[in-house]
């Protein structure tokens, strides 16, 4: 009977972490692009701010077409990519970035999972039990998160429009918190 009252405690913390951060004040976005032209060069990028702002920062948030993104800038590169987690839509700037197994990691602050900058590649650590003595490595479970590319020049920091011909799992999120970064409730 305690489980059951323990594990009901912990349901309802979590519930109550959950609206806390569903009620916190949302990020305001400096640089938004649309679809009208605004931001968008003639060869197609979409300018994000300038290099010494983000250095300085190390990180932005920005929207391509009212698709929210993130710019890091981490070890002397920038890096972009869809802002919200492929898991389960947590919002990665607000995450750490770690190393792990010598890939910079950003790490959803909701969940703990792991992204690669470089790639959008989701990692895990995991064990083979068929090794006489299994050891935890870490390992891919493939491309999760978009990726955007991300171009300097004169000072200028600009991102490619996504080729939404391929798709990956951080798109759904991507759709959800469009327009405004809130998900879609009904409104």
């Amino acid at each position: 009977m305690l489980d059951l009252i323990i594990l009901g405690l912990h349901f309802l913390i979590c519930f109550l972490i959950s609206i806390a951060i569903w009620c916190q004040p949302k990020d305001v976005d400096l640089h938004s692009s649309s679809t009208e032209g605004a931001g968008i060069e003639p060869d197609g990028l979409i300018f994000i701010g300038k290099e010494e702002d983000i250095k300085k920062s190390q990180r932005i948030t920005a929207k391509i077409n009212g698709r929210e993104i993130v710019v890091f800038y981490h070890e002397g590169k920038f890096h972009a990519l869809d802002s919200r987690c492929y898991h389960e839509g947590g919002p990665l700037c607000r995450g750490e970035i770690e190393d792990i197994d010598g890939q910079a990691c950003i790490v959803c602050p909701w969940h703990k999972f792991k992204i690669t900058l470089e790639t959008g590649e989701g990692l895990y650590e995991g064990i083979n039990p068929l090794e006489p003595s299994p050891t935890p490595k870490w390992q891919s479970k493939g491309v999760k998160q978009r990726i955007h590319k991300v171009t300097i020049d004169n000072g200028n920091v600009y991102v490619s429009p996504p080729d939404l011909s391929v798709s990956f799992d951080s798109d759904y999120f991507a759709d959800k918190y469009k327009n405004g970064g809130e998900l879609a409730m009904g409104k």
